[in-house]
């Protein structure tokens, strides 16, 4: 890469001043608007009154019920339930296999906070399991650690999807139970299995910046009929679980019911309603997404100290954010990056920051979970850079946004 008399060339291909000097004026934070078949169900729940999930009148199901009787079909479970939001259905999950004060839950060194949350909500300690240039768990490390822990709260972290039949391999053999992180996973899949349907329960995210968004919520999957009702009197059902249309059959209560606390975390009516058109158009949108991710992906390929993180064959995914690696690249010229992109208009977020940032912390942040240094793992964390992909950005949209990055990566890399 050279510059010469105001031209950025790359490999014998001149990009134009005009394209060094261009400023992106998007939103990064702003989602498409909920669909109108959302808005008119949502219309008559609040015409009703009835948004409570269990107020129900005569020979009704309810939003609720259905929009979890409607996702269990959709990724073939035989139970849902939905619940406040997907850090909830966490806790839920941990609190339905029993996980209390003093145990231990492996975990991703690279995930969000509310992961660890939730395990140290119910008086667990985290074991954080390390992370690879694919951004996803490694699985050396997991059978490494495996002897500490009986689950494993696995974060697909911005939609990355590690080798699930090696992994299920490694806690089958420690017996260890997977609870599946899926909320940058919704429609995604290994091999033909979609995510979430590996492990003993899985839980979604419904929150704004996740891929189906009613602001909060959450759901939670499982084909175990006394986890999924333990969970379900755990959401805050009292005795009205046979107003549900995807939970276990009703003895499965009778045998849990006395036992097992109620940690009101629901759904209501309103936020159903909202999300259950825009699951019937997931498969739609997330082709939106990977159309977008494809035009990022390709704009950035081939950048000078720039490294794409490969997705595998057996992946389907769901470009929703995009992730890239300066590996190896110092603080400073780090931000130095994150400046440029940020004055052109480009919202670029870093993980491996020393201290958190909005949404980006790492392992070592949370101090509430004692952590041993991973030097490998550091290295990676130390290169992350995030950017959201909202299907409110045409593709040109993403196509700019590549330039913007592709030029000041090259500028700070070669020092110009």
């Amino acid at each position: 890469m050279k510059l010469h008399n105001g031209t950025l060339t790359f490999f014998g291909k001149h990009l134009k001043s005009d394209f060094m000097n261009e400023i992106f004026t998007g939103n990064f934070t702003q989602q498409e608007p909920i669909p109108e078949e959302g808005i008119e169900a949502a219309l008559n729940v609040m015409r009703s009154g009835r948004l409570h999930r269990y107020n129900l009148a005569v020979g009704e199901d309810g939003e609720t019920a259905l929009l979890e009787q409607e996702f269990a079909a959709q990724v073939g479970a035989k139970y849902c339930l939905a619940v406040a939001s997907g850090g909830y259905a966490m806790g839920a999950a941990l609190r339905a296999m029993g996980i209390g004060a003093g145990d231990k839950v492996l975990t991703n060194a690279f995930t969000l906070a509310p992961v660890p949350g939730a395990i140290a909500a119910v008086g667990a300690t985290p074991v954080f399991v390390g992370v690879t240039e694919g951004l996803v768990i490694d699985l050396e490390d997991l059978e490494a650690k495996a002897d500490q822990a009986s689950v494993l709260m696995l974060s697909h972290m911005r939609g990355h999807i590690c080798d699930m039949e090696a992994l299920m391999a490694i806690c089958t053999r420690y017996d260890i139970r997977v609870i599946e992180d899926c909320a940058h996973t919704m429609g995604a899949k290994w091999k033909d299995t979609w995510s979430g349907r590996w492990g003993t329960m899985a839980c979604y995210s419904t929150q704004t910046y996740k891929h189906v968004n009613s602001g909060e919520g959450g759901l939670l999957i499982s084909d175990d009929a006394e986890l999924m009702a333990r969970a379900t009197i755990l959401s805050g059902s009292y005795m009205l679980y046979e107003r549900h249309l995807a939970s276990p059959p009703a003895e499965v209560f009778e045998r849990i019911k006395y036992h097992t606390p109620n940690v009101s975390g629901r759904m209501d009516h309103l936020r159903a309603a909202i999300l259950r058109p825009q699951l019937r158009a997931l498969d739609t949108q997330s082709a939106a997404w990977n159309e977008r991710y494809g035009v990022m992906e390709s704009g950035l390929r081939n950048t000078p100290g720039l490294q794409i993180v490969e997705r595998p064959e057996e992946e389907t995914f769901v470009g929703s954010s995009f992730q890239f690696l300066l590996l190896d690249w110092s603080e400073d010229k780090i931000h130095d990056v994150l400046a440029r992109c940020g004055a052109r208009g480009v919202e670029l977020k870093w993980f491996g920051g020393k201290e958190p940032v909005a949404f980006t912390s790492r392992y070592d942040s949370w101090r509430y979970a004692p952590s041993e240094p991973m030097p490998a793992s550091d290295r990676v964390l130390a290169g992350v850079v995030d950017i959201r992909i909202p299907l409110t950005f045409s593709i040109e949209d993403c196509a700019q946004i590549a330039r913007i990055i592709r030029s000041e990566v090259g500028a700070v890399y070669q020092g110009i």
